[in-house]
């Protein structure tokens, strides 16, 4: 059961990866969770902060594959509302990591032609960083290319429920009738707004679970688990996970079009 679950990195094909693409039927949005650095840290007998530090550059080498082959959007799940149980030191070190992050690498994504956008609740994160998330995005805002979405102090289910709120006091003010509510009311209430639904949801370290991450969004996503940790995630590996997408038959509901 399990080999059905999980993917092999060790599988043998006769050839290579991105010639098995189908650049027709590419995913539109795909979410990753970024599972596994502080696993590979430990595992090599090194503190966890150098986990975050390599998944770092396996985050911008997933990036640059999505540039190369046109995938519109990424999602990627980089600190949860649940993460600041982890240890402060650990913690302040991600936060400096966010802020070295775009210092380093804003001047690339410009020249990509990258869009980045963070997605939580970004305003209550500590110091200056709110500031410069938010420099990041105006500069990057007129871009094209792909759209880079960064969950950094987000929640699936506090993303719903901030949803509801704002539409029951539109509701309450007489803005919106009850009967005007559906799915799109709360699309556009997500931090989500104006894109479609993710199609392809990664993750990596072996877990098998969402842990809260766009829970609405990903209601008919197809699901692709490894147990690679983020660190030692590769280009062929993700391409391997869009490859498998691509033979998935996707009914939304309805019967098999097979």
């Amino acid at each position: 059961m399990l080999k059905k679950i999980f993917s092999s990195k060790k599988e043998k094909r006769d050839i290579s990866i991105d010639k098995q693409l189908d650049l027709n039927k590419l995913p539109q949005h795909v979410g990753i969770i970024m599972d596994g650095n502080g696993r590979w840290a430990t595992g090599k007998g090194l503190i966890r902060t150098s986990g975050h530090k390599a998944g770092v550059k396996t985050l911008k080498k997933i990036l640059k594959t999505c540039i190369k082959y046109n995938i519109p959007i990424l999602t990627v799940y980089a600190f949860s509302t649940e993460n600041w149980k982890r240890p402060m030191t650990e913690v302040n070190f991600l936060m400096n990591l966010f802020s070295s992050f775009l210092a380093e690498q804003i001047d690339e994504m410009c020249e990509d032609n990258v869009r980045i956008h963070f997605i939580g609740r970004v305003d209550e994160l500590p110091g200056n960083l709110p500031n410069e998330l938010h420099a990041a995005e105006e500069r990057t805002k007129n871009n094209t290319g792909v759209r880079f979405n960064v969950a950094v102090n987000y929640g699936g289910r506090d993303e719903i429920v901030t949803a509801v709120k704002n539409i029951a006091s539109e509701v309450q003010s007489g803005d919106l009738s009850i009967d005007k509510i559906d799915d799109k009311v709360i699309d556009d209430n997500l931090y989500t707004k104006g894109l479609p639904p993710v199609d392809l949801m990664i993750r990596t370290s072996g877990d098998i679970r969402l842990s809260n991450f766009l829970l609405w969004q990903a209601a008919y996503a197809e699901f692709w688990f490894t147990k690679t940790n983020w660190p030692d995630f590769s280009s062929e590996e993700f391409l391997q996970a869009i490859v498998d997408f691509q033979k998935r038959d996707r009914r939304f509901g309805g019967l098999s079009s097979k």
